[in-house]
């Protein structure tokens, strides 16, 4: 049996998606930023980073988002998240994931997490600032050369969709207009109707 732990509107939502998507046997454990579930005692014994998610296994624990998707893709084969049979669109899938979680997640952060990278309040709010400009530059090349269609990797849905959707969550709050981006709009929309992601989401925000 696995263990995901998770907080609700965070990256961890792809790989509550994946598994879901998988059909897996796992226990929820939703935890809360307000009360610094992250940094106590028996969350740190799990993730000393004090963030999501974690996935506890019988193995052991496994952390950040593009480990845990393609994780729970070679485990559950049958669900058909990546193609695990071509090395190369496996490592294009793996690209597109990186690319989420190095750049435009980080260009996210800045928005509210400015004390990762800096104690001074001006550098706080100039970062808050900036994070319509780089996000949204972010998106831009996603939907211009990246998205593929229908989904972003072309026929199959699969995890990259599943980490599209949750960082595309944000894009309000972060001050990018998703009709500007008329693909991942009808992709987000497409992405809302499936099973794995109602059933996620109707978790995460029960």
């Amino acid at each position: 049996m696995l263990t995901f732990y998770y907080v609700p509107n965070t990256c961890a939502l792809a790989s509550h998606i994946a598994l879901e998507e998988a059909g897996a046997a796992y226990t929820g454990v939703r935890m809360n930023f307000a009360d610094e579930d992250q940094k106590k005692p028996e969350y740190l014994a799990i993730n000393s980073k004090a963030r999501v998610p974690a996935l506890v296994t019988e193995r052991g624990v496994l952390t950040e988002t593009p480990a845990i998707l393609v994780y729970l893709c070679q485990q559950y084969p049958a669900a058909n998240m990546a193609p695990l049979d071509d090395p190369f669109e496996l490592a294009r899938v793996q690209s597109f994931n990186s690319y989420l979680c190095s750049s435009v997640h980080v260009a996210h952060a800045h928005r509210m997490r400015g004390h990762r990278w800096s104690d001074d309040p001006a550098a706080h709010a100039a970062m808050r600032a900036f994070v319509p400009q780089s996000v949204g530059e972010g998106f831009r090349l996603i939907e211009e050369e990246m998205f593929e269609g229908p989904w972003v990797m072309g026929d199959a849905c699969g995890i990259a969709d599943f980490y599209l959707f949750t960082l595309a969550q944000w894009l309000d709050g972060d001050g990018v207009d998703i009709a500007t981006l008329p693909k991942i709009q009808d992709h987000h929309k497409r992405m809302a109707q499936r099973p794995s992601v109602v059933r996620a989401l109707e978790q995460e925000f029960a």
